[in-house]
């Protein structure tokens, strides 16, 4: 049995990792934290609840975050230093800080996990556009999230203007030179990647990767329903975590 402790329970992705452990053999939920929750929060029986960081007392392995961004890597420092293996599926952490996690955990002989999207569909997207980036440099993203969503582009978009990157390297290639009449209009620009964010109601987490070539156009898209979607890689996580080295990013570092 593997002890979890789940931060953000209260949120949507939170309640979802809740029910998941709870009904797991494998997983053992012994204790949830948020700081906004009060004294007579619901939580499952024989699970402690904590409000305070500093108080928390537990024999969890892995600590499961799903708050804030700037709650997520104050919470994934303690678990460090506490020898707990931070799994961290909140996204708009900034490169800055994912270092400093990095070097954090190896101080501390640690390791961890951020994973900027639970979806298997994401992750074989990602790693689609990353070989068709070989051959097909001219490339853009567009993502599309829930309305409630804050931080954008989002963490999975980044990540797949990240591999993109990686795939084009040693391919010619040569950003489009275009004039914007309105600012913003050809997105955000990261890698050399434009990124269109949409948020709107209705929505969970989709996105797209458009590859253009001469005569020739490639779409790679996935779609996320459900956040149920999203406990199938959340329940991978879980399971290896000895597959890790280090404070890592991505869910295929476990798959």
């Amino acid at each position: 049995m593997i002890k979890v402790l789940v931060s953000g329970f209260q949120g949507a992705m939170g309640q979802q990792a809740v029910r998941l452990i709870e009904h797991d053999q494998q997983l053992e939920l012994v204790a949830v934290y948020s700081p906004h929750a009060t004294r007579n929060a619901s939580v499952p029986t024989g699970c402690q609840l904590f409000t305070q960081l500093t108080a928390i007392q537990t024999d969890a392995q892995v600590w499961v975050d799903f708050s804030t961004p700037a709650g997520a890597a104050e919470n994934a420092k303690f678990a460090l230093a506490h020898n707990l293996i931070p799994i961290i599926g909140t996204s708009g952490l900034s490169s800055e800080t994912i270092q400093a996690l990095q070097k954090f955990a190896k101080s501390q002989h640690q390791k961890g996990l951020l994973v900027p999207n639970f979806g298997l569909s994401a992750v074989l997207l990602m790693q689609f556009a990353k070989q068709a980036a070989r051959y097909f440099p001219d490339a853009e993203i567009i993502e599309m999230h829930h309305a409630d969503k804050r931080d954008s582009p989002s963490g999975t978009a980044i990540s797949t203007a990240e591999q993109i990157a990686i795939g084009r390297q040693g391919t010619p290639f040569e950003a489009p030179q275009t004039t914007e009449t309105i600012p913003g209009a050809r997105g955000a620009h990261y890698e050399n990647v434009p990124i269109h964010a949409v948020r709107l109601p209705g929505y969970v987490a989709h996105e797209q990767v458009l590859f253009g070539g001469p005569g020739e156009a490639l779409t790679i898209r996935q779609d996320s329903f459900d956040r149920r979607s999203f406990m199938h890689g959340l329940r991978l996580a879980l399971l290896n975590t000895n597959k890790l080295s280090g404070f890592m990013v991505g869910l295929e570092n476990v798959l």
